[in-house]
């Protein structure tokens, strides 16, 4: 969560990216062969720092971990620890003290899975903090087929994607093919608080 003053929230309970992430980013990473020398390669993450980040010793910031999930071939949820699709069932709750989050460590962005069920459908729906004046710098290319959509809810917000800039105010959405490098960006003085949709083929 974000502050009105724009500074990220002190970590709530149970929160533990760095331990959760790591040792999800390693699970995946045995699963595919891969060794860290290769991983590195693939996602352009030294090896010293996927070593770290794998011991739960560094919590990578938003940049680093797309790189790797990227590299994994997984979303970024899953190394996030996302909650499993319900097996049976008509209706699924999370609560939101529940709520799987990533906080970028230097920045202070902070992405909320709110999907209850994520792996239940083709799309995921995701709370992204920004404070003010941060950007997300760009990120990778999802694979073909993948698209997002937004709202922002409060702030504005700058998305960059494919060459184009658009700048969005409380209320405005988007939607964009994320098969292109794209980056988000709070250029003003408040925070910014939007959600996403992310979907993909299956």
């Amino acid at each position: 969560m974000v502050k009105q003053d724009g500074n990220a929230a002190e970590p709530e309970p149970g929160d533990d990216l760095a331990g959760a992430f790591g040792a999800n980013v390693r699970r995946r990473r045995e699963e595919a062969g891969l060794t860290l020398e290769q991983l590195s390669t693939r996602s352009s993450v030294s090896r010293a720092m996927l070593s770290k980040v794998e011991r739960g010793e560094k919590s990578p910031t938003i940049g680093v971990a797309s790189r790797i999930a990227h590299a994994l071939q997984v979303s970024l949820s899953d190394l996030i620890g996302a909650p499993a699709a319900a097996a049976s069932g008509v209706a699924v709750v999370m609560r939101k003290t529940d709520r799987p989050v990533f906080r970028d460590p230097e920045t202070g962005f902070e992405r909320h899975i709110v999907s209850a069920a994520p792996g239940a459908g083709r799309a995921e729906m995701v709370v992204h903090y920004l404070p003010a004046q941060v950007s997300t710098g760009l990120l990778p290319a999802y694979p073909p087929g993948t698209e997002k959509q937004l709202v922002v809810l409060e702030g504005a917000l700058t998305v960059a994607v494919g060459g184009i800039s658009e700048t969005l105010n409380a209320g405005d959405s988007l939607f964009f093919q994320a098969d292109a490098d794209h980056g988000f960006a709070n250029r003003t003085d408040a925070p910014c608080e939007y959600i996403m949709v992310i979907s993909r083929r299956t």
